[in-house]
């Protein structure tokens, strides 16, 4: 079958499948979802007519194509790449940067028609009702030009050349790495791949290039990403919190503190709490990445935490509290 022969092909399955799922549909609306022409879709019609599918028209302004009543077809196999892109049916957002956003459309379609009436209709009650947004607030997409081909390297097991932009020096490396899986985090893409024996994690939006090989390799057999990825993030929450800090929270104080800073420090403070004092306020140890960054946290708090330790962050608090005061003006005593 030529190629313009098998689109046409694909595109008359899909036509029926749409009126097989949705019922009555006009051409303009068969138009648009097929990206065609309304004049292409009556053309498709007569041919399946003439294939023998009982479809018909309705003449009017409310008018429209449908099937007739109690028709299904059976022609609803799944391509590979289709079922391979189910696993993102939830995330239609992710599935598109990883460029399987047409194949999950086609593979819902034919998903959805070989569902019985009544299974049709809890799935469409649930995309009504549920949706997911993997990306974080207030943070813009990262920019991701090399995923798709990431991603198919990490497919097809083959070897990329990546040229990557680092925090340490020098900020530009280009190494030779075996891709072995991806892991979207926050609306954050990550590749985990081996490099030098080692299995590391790389930041895609801080990909430059990235050069896909003719190499292929092989995969550690014991290789397990979910179990990696949960070890590699408690290491990295590790190392980013190396510091402490001691603090004395009152009871509102505490119970904002999930709503204000990151939630290992949040968890810290629940697992470290002492017992109340006659004020209701607690003793707390805190994780912190450094004093900046505490006293950042800590004036989301205000008057509801005070430092106890280390002298230097009430030091600098202290400070901090004086220039704001200066700033703004002390009230008169």
């Amino acid at each position: 079958m030529g190629k313009t022969a098998g689109m046409r092909a694909s595109r008359l399955l899909s036509l029926l499948l749409l009126l097989q799922t949705r019922g009555r549909m006009t051409g303009q609306q068969l138009a648009e979802e097929l990206e065609v022409s309304v004049r292409t879709v009556y053309r498709d019609v007569e041919s399946l007519s003439a294939a023998g599918v009982p479809v018909y028209a309705d003449r009017g302004a409310s008018g429209g194509f449908q099937l007739l009543d109690g028709y299904r077809t059976k022609l609803t196999g799944l391509t590979g790449g289709e079922a391979e892109s189910l696993f993102f049916a939830g995330m239609p957002g992710p599935a598109a940067e990883l460029g399987l956003g047409a194949v999950l459309a086609a593979a819902e379609l034919k998903l959805l028609a070989a569902l019985p009436p009544e299974l049709r209709s809890r799935a469409g009650r649930i995309r009504e009702r549920f949706h997911l947004d993997a990306a974080g607030w207030f943070h813009e997409a990262d920019r991701v030009p090399w995923l798709t081909e990431i991603a198919d390297a990490v497919w097809n097991q083959r070897r990329i050349e990546l040229h990557y932009q680092r925090w340490g020096q020098p900020r530009e490396v280009t190494r030779l790495v075996d891709p072995l899986g991806i892991v979207l985090k926050a609306g954050k893409w990550y590749l985990v791949a081996s490099a030098e024996e080692k299995i590391r994690t790389y930041r895609v939006a801080k990909v430059l290039d990235a050069r896909i090989t003719d190499e292929n390799f092989d995969r550690p057999p014991d290789f397990d990403l979910d179990e990696y990825w949960r070890s590699w993030a408690e290491r990295f929450e590790a190392s980013v919190y190396q510091g402490e800090m001691v603090v004395r929270i009152s009871p509102r104080g505490l119970a904002r503190l999930p709503h204000l800073v990151a939630q290992p420090i949040a968890r810290a403070a629940l697992a470290t709490a002492g017992e109340p004092d006659e004020d209701g306020w607690v003793r707390v140890v805190l994780p912190t990445e450094s004093i900046n960054h505490a006293r950042v946290d800590l004036l989301k708090l205000a008057e509801d935490a005070e430092v106890l330790e280390p002298p230097e962050l009430r030091a600098d608090l202290e400070r901090t509290i004086v220039a704001m005061a200066e700033l703004y003006g002390a009230p008169d005593s």
